[in-house]
């Protein structure tokens, strides 16, 4: 979530913090992590709805958890200008962090792989397959995990511009009026930018024609 779609206190507190780390104040981090803890669960929570597989083993708290020391650490390498780029940032943490675990639980030598209980007794007696059930009502669990590497590796590809418009809008859930007021661009340019990001991410997994 950008600066300006968060409380006009935490963004503020947040800007705070990120000039603080710029400046040398290492326990900076901390507090940023702190004050994210909300947004990372939220996050966690929207994005592992796209991973069913995951969402079986590993809960929100889970994601939420490793993601925030994810954060932790890349908050060592680089502090973002603005609580907007710390927004952006946490939200690709998250998103390694699904990808990380969609690839361990997907690997032949996995828990879930190999796990002999895949079957739950209904309130009736009866009993139904954990993985029936979540293909049924999950069809996302259908898409194979190269894909979604792919589509991530070519998210991280666009340009500048064209990235930021992405993934506010992909992976933190704005619109394309918040986009464009986050931006301080116009809605036909934040849909411009959209449309063609999604063109470019298509062409660079092979998925145009």
């Amino acid at each position: 979530m950008p600066a300006d779609a968060l409380p006009p206190e935490l963004a503020h507190e947040l800007a705070q913090c990120l000039n603080r780390l710029a400046a040398g104040e290492s326990c900076a981090r901390d507090k940023i992590i702190e004050l994210c803890q909300g947004r990372l669960r939220e996050l966690s929570s929207r994005l592992l709805g796209k991973f069913a597989k995951v969402r079986r083993w590993d809960n929100t708290d889970d994601v939420a958890q490793n993601a925030a020391i994810r954060l932790y650490r890349a908050l060592g390498d680089t502090v973002p200008e603005s609580p907007r780029g710390l927004m952006g940032l946490l939200a690709t943490q998250i998103q390694r962090e699904l990808i990380d675990l969609a690839r361990k639980h997907s690997g032949p030598m996995s828990y879930a792989v190999n796990h002999g209980t895949n079957a739950r007794e209904g309130s009736q007696g009866d009993v139904f397959h954990v993985d029936e059930v979540a293909q049924e009502t999950d069809s996302d669990e259908e898409i194979p995990l190269d894909r979604w590497e792919s589509f991530h590796a070519a998210v991280e590809q666009l340009p500048d511009d064209h990235r930021e418009v992405f993934k506010l809008a992909w992976y933190l859930g704005l619109d394309q009026n918040a986009t464009a007021h986050a931006l301080g661009l116009s809605r036909r340019t934040v849909q411009r930018k959209w449309q063609e990001a999604q063109e470019m991410i298509a062409k660079a997994i092979g998925t145009v024609g």
